[in-house]
């Protein structure tokens, strides 16, 4: 694979950082990629060559290139970052995902050492990224360097990720006036971002299981001149770590010297962080965890995603306190149709059998269990 012609573009209200891919040994047509944000934010925007590399590595991987060239230099310290990510990879896909070369200059100093730069975190609006948030905001002074200031919304993910579901920008725009209120209440700016680096493969499992945290850590890369530090809220808990595209071993290796990247509240189980949520009216009157993506509500109340996340709320007697949802109950037939044993959910709903039996939702339990196959 070779990156090229690195480029900032302008169009009306937006700035956009883009590279072209070429593969080799893949067959696949050049690729156009690009991260843009709100032209607000030009001045702290970069078209950073770090950015293209995290975002291509492993794509590239994935369809075997035996190189990644880029016409540009690389912090060495991310490079030492980038060999442990392709150790990783090759273990977790069984030796499958050789590891590559990377044919890059090496930059020899820290261009932002001397300008005052501040944190940031990844906000989708779900219950770790709001979670994340809120501690940052019991636990850190507004002083510190540490206490976020910054809240980055993708496009490109869950919203605009899959090309055949079309790029829904009305659900992206809804998402994103929601999230401003939250925003507000935090004190942080909420900034959007737009990217199609997901398309450099649409597979459903290399996303999950091993791409979109390099893809969150691409995205930061463009911030550089604004953030020297981002935050990535945890998807599982300690006891439940498993392989996946954001990972406590995976998301800091995409740093450089001059931008930490963190993978948050490993310790809190999901209740934990539902509890924490609840907790901070604003934020759970504005949560989205849906990823059916209607067009007439935040949060579908249908899909596994929303289901999932009102079973937590029920098993908290939280469900009826929010708007993010219709509905202020679960009918246990909601369930019927998932697999809720793929893709390591059941940890997700273990942990809520014990609240939902003191809460008296048999009905419940006893689906959970049948699903679970306890019993």
């Amino acid at each position: 694979m070779r990156i090229e012609n690195i480029r900032m573009e302008n169009s009306p209200g937006l700035v956009r950082a883009a590279a072209t891919v070429k593969w080799e040994t893949s067959q696949a047509p050049d690729q156009d990629i690009y991260i843009e944000t709100e032209a607000a934010f030009a001045e702290s925007f970069s078209c950073n060559p770090h950015a293209f590399v995290v975002g291509c590595l492993i794509p590239a991987m994935h369809f075997k290139e035996e190189r990644l060239k880029i016409e540009a230099d690389i912090c060495p310290f991310l490079r030492e970052g980038l060999d442990l990510v392709m150790a990783l990879m090759h273990l977790w896909s069984d030796g499958a995902y050789a590891p590559l070369r990377i044919e890059a200059g090496t930059a020899a100093m820290d261009p932002f050492q001397n300008i005052p730069r501040q944190a940031g975190l990844f906000l989708s609006g779900g219950f770790d990224s709001l979670a994340a948030l809120r501690l940052n905001r019991l636990t850190y002074p507004e002083s510190h360097p540490g206490s976020i200031k910054d809240g980055y919304l993708v496009h490109g993910f869950d919203i605009g990720g899959v090309v055949e579901r079309g790029m829904k920008y009305h659900v992206f725009d809804r998402a994103k006036a929601a999230l401003a209120d939250v925003a507000e209440d935090a004190g942080v700016n909420l900034i959007p971002v737009y990217t199609n680096i997901r398309h450099l493969c649409d597979e459903r499992d290399l996303w999950l299981d091993k791409f979109f945290g390099a893809v969150l850590a691409a995205v930061a890369h463009t911030f550089v001149p604004r953030n020297n530090l981002v935050f990535i809220g945890s998807s599982y808990d300690l006891p439940h770590i498993h392989p996946c595209g954001s990972h406590p071993l995976l998301d800091p290796e995409f740093s450089s010297y001059n931008l930490r990247i963190r993978h948050r509240d490993l310790h809190l189980s999901r209740v934990e962080k539902l509890k924490i949520v609840a907790g901070w009216d604003v934020a759970f009157q504005n949560f989205r965890v849906c990823l059916a993506n209607v067009a007439d509500r935040l949060n579908c109340g249908k899909c596994e995603k929303c289901v999932r996340t009102m079973v937590g709320l029920v098993a908290i007697d939280e469900l009826r306190h929010t708007k993010a949802f219709v509905e202020d109950d679960l009918d246990p037939e909601l369930l019927a149709g998932f697999n809720i044993r793929i893709r390591v959910r059941e940890p997700f709903y273990e942990e809520l059998i014990p609240l939902l039996e003191k809460r008296g939702r048999k009905d419940l339990v006893d689906t959970l269990n049948k699903m679970l196959g306890i019993g």
